[in-house]
């Protein structure tokens, strides 16, 4: 099992991955069993409406309509919370994958076998990548299959281009969080500058409508990847979905090549 190293990080996080599954499950039961008595009420609507200009544009997608399926999606799952857990776990995950493996003292055991520094850091990319996909697919699945349950019909094409931009951003940052593990080694830094970066990449995108002297910046963001053409309604952007891949793609050679020149001491 050590030497199949991507199975073996998979099996480590079988119990979090299981808890993860079922608390996405029931979490879009929540808003799926919230929407019947949401739908018909216009002082949602009217309540976005008088939201200030700022909190409008950071935590409500812009224009949507809570009385509809696809607005009500919008305002309270991809704006915030879905992209929110699924980078928790992107980040938790590509920050134990080789500073994880160091701040435990496992690494020694690790490469105690017959193993490269490069196969280590993909292996460990490559679980960061199958977890992050298999959250992803499992709240597009939940968002279909549960919100037929309550009336929440959503295209089931444009739901799936939505989780498909929400999973690539979070492993934009899982791959900053691997990145910065495999430069460093050291677990603290590899979680808390990605969670900060991603903060100031949500407010970045959120105020650039309303702010003008971010509005030439806001495209640097990856939450402009994500949610800026609006996937729920417009389906899969390619420029979208090629920035978010190349950027995961450097950072994860960056990853590679850090813990390659590293002096790991072992």
């Amino acid at each position: 099992m050590l030497r199949d190293i991507l199975l073996k990080t998979l099996y480590d996080q079988r119990r979090g991955l299981l808890a993860w599954t079922v608390s996405l499950l029931l979490l879009v039961a929540m808003y799926v069993a919230l929407w019947p008595s949401i739908r018909d009420q216009p002082s949602m609507g009217q309540f976005l409406d008088n939201m200030p200009e700022a909190m409008r544009a950071l935590f409500a997608a812009s224009g949507a309509d809570m009385s509809t399926p696809t607005g009500y999606v919008q305002v309270e799952l991809l704006s915030f919370m879905g992209p929110m857990l699924l980078l928790i776990y992107a980040i938790t995950t590509g920050a134990a994958g080789i500073a994880g493996e160091e701040d435990r003292h496992t690494l020694e055991l690790l490469m105690a076998n017959p193993v490269s520094r490069t196969r280590v850091a993909l292996e460990k990319l490559g679980a960061l990548v199958a977890g992050t996909v298999l959250l992803g697919s499992v709240t597009g699945l939940a968002l279909v299959l549960e919100g037929r349950l309550a009336g929440l019909t959503l295209p089931v094409g444009n739901v799936a281009a939505a989780m498909l931009h929400m999973t690539l951003l979070a492993l934009v940052f899982g791959a900053l969080a691997a990145a910065i593990g495999g430069l460093t080694g050291h677990g603290t830094a590899s979680r808390a500058i990605p969670a900060v970066v991603a903060v100031i990449a949500y407010v970045l995108n959120g105020l650039a409508p309303v702010v003008s002297w971010l509005k030439p910046l806001q495209k640097v963001s990856p939450f402009y990847q994500y949610i800026g053409h609006d996937p729920l309604r417009t389906g899969v952007s390619l420029t979208a979905v090629g920035v978010a891949l190349l950027t995961t793609a450097v950072l994860a050679v960056v990853a590679v090549a850090g813990f390659r020149r590293r002096d790991l001491a072992v």
